[in-house]
């Protein structure tokens, strides 16, 4: 399965309360964007106070630990799975500065695809780097221009032209919030409010409203709110405009689906890739349609209202486990398939099957699932997936940072069927993307090879940590 990158929170008062709690209630709606760490930073007047460590969020911050943290008007949030930089306690975040002109904590939700020269360029200069997260060289370009601007909004304005990539970011001041997005839109963030008055910034919608906010708009690409006392302020003007490239996997499978990402429903785009696949497909093909929770199940449904096909639920997932994903080896993740979900034999058995899922990176979750489903009984078993082969790396956030991996990259559509036990197999088009979200402003590197930026030094996360380690 994919690695997800990340998922950032932050509210924005006029008056102190005990803001820590919007934080956590926000941040556990974003627990599907990253399971490694996370962590909450308080403002009170000024005085920042942080709780951050390896582990869930319901894990680091039990009801004691949020009672630890003081009322203050601002707060940033984080849940992180690793892109560059490793799951050390080093990278945590939001992530703390202590500079010359106040103090600032930052969160990032991305990859920073040029972070290896900028990190070089910074150390010649004399930087000394705590982490190996690419979150760090975003602080430290950001302190570096405070130094010659008059304000915070002024220093991240001179830092974006600097960073290619994908960054969705909140960062807080001793007396701003600002909210920034890429040039290029990657990842997904927004703003709400909330009936008294508090201003939260989300990477999801969904996070606004578990914290009770209510959504007022994305954040355009390129743009830079900023929410203080003087109100909110919007300095999109200021950044040069590219081309829009949404991360296509937010809708396939990293958001979840009650989310809306850009005007567009997650829930809706993953339904019409269901409906899509089905229309490639004979009527008569299978006795029932099963999705592979959570994200193959909004294309399942799509799929059985477009062809006809009942619906059924046939595979039971275990609530208590983490998406697969989450565990950095592949010997964890297959532990983990064999806990996570179970067959319903009164669904498969004897009957034809379509089974729908999100992805096939390597096949061996796939596998597993075809095994299990076969072991239950079911006479045939047709796999559908609901987003094109991945035969690229991705430089923008998701994990998937090399060729090696990827099982499309090596073999053909009935290879791979043949690899993971499927009678057939079958991946949505490419060019089908963009019914699926309704017009362009998508990035689809992963399965076409365009990248919108230019391909870095350093592509893995292992070797770049590897490359930092053989210069110390």
């Amino acid at each position: 399965m994919i690695h997800e990158e990340c998922g950032v929170f932050g509210v924005y008062s006029d008056t102190p309360y005990a803001v820590a709690k919007d934080v956590y209630y926000g941040l556990y709606a974003l627990q599907h964007r990253g399971q490694e760490s996370c962590g909450i930073v308080v403002n009170d007047d000024g005085v920042f106070f942080a709780r951050k460590d390896p582990g869930e969020v319901h894990t680091v911050f039990d009801e004691e630990t949020l009672e630890s943290l003081p009322d203050g008007n601002m707060a940033v949030g984080h849940v992180r799975y690793s892109t560059t930089g490793g799951d050390n306690r080093n990278n945590c975040q939001p992530m703390q500065v202590n500079h010359q002109k106040g103090k600032m904590a930052l969160a990032h939700n991305g990859n920073i695809s040029n972070a290896y020269r900028l990190r070089s360029e910074l150390e010649l200069s004399g930087a000394i780097f705590h982490s190996t997260s690419d979150t760090e060289i975003i602080a430290y370009l950001v302190t570096r221009e405070r130094l010659v601007h008059p304000t915070i909004e002024d220093a991240v304005l001179a830092t974006i032209p600097h960073l290619e990539g994908a960054f969705s970011i909140v960062l807080m001041s001793a007396a701003k919030l600002i909210a920034v997005r890429d040039p290029h839109g990657f990842r997904p963030l927004c703003y709400g409010k909330t009936d008294d008055g508090k201003y939260i910034v989300a990477s999801e919608s969904c996070a606004l409203e578990a914290a009770g906010a209510s959504f007022i708009r994305d954040l355009k690409p390129g743009e830079v709110l900023v929410f203080s006392k003087e109100g909110i302020k919007s300095l999109s003007a200021h950044i040069e405009k590219k081309e829009k490239k949404t991360c296509i996997f937010e809708y396939i499978y990293f958001a979840r689906p009650d989310s809306v990402i850009d005007g567009i429903s997650v829930h809706e785009a993953r339904t019409k890739a269901g409906r899509i696949l089905a229309r490639n497909d004979k009527k008569d093909i299978a006795d029932v349609v099963i999705g592979v929770p959570d994200s193959g199940l909004d294309a399942a449904l799509g799929y059985s209202y477009s062809s006809g096909i009942p619906y059924g639920i046939g595979l039971i997932k275990n609530k208590y486990i983490g998406r697969t994903f989450i565990s950095p080896t592949q010997s964890e993740r297959v532990n983990q398939v064999r806990i996570k979900l179970n067959p319903i034999r009164s669904t498969v058995e004897g009957k034809r099957i379509i089974l729908i899922d999100d992805s096939i990176v390597r096949g061996t979750t796939s596998g597993h699932i075809v095994k299990l489903l076969r072991e239950a009984g079911a006479k045939e078993i047709h796999m559908r997936i609901s987003a094109p082969p991945f035969t690229h790396p991705c430089y923008y956030g998701t994990d998937i940072d090399s060729t090696e991996n990827l099982i499309a990259n090596k073999h053909s559509v009935e290879e791979i069927a043949k690899i993971i036990g499927a009678d057939s197999l079958a991946f949505l088009p490419v060019d089908a993307l963009s019914e699926m979200v309704g017009g362009t402003g998508y990035c689809d590197a992963c399965f076409t090879g365009k990248y919108a930026t230019p391909i870095p030094e350093i592509t893995s996360k292992d070797r770049f940590e590897a490359k930092l380690s053989q210069r110390q």
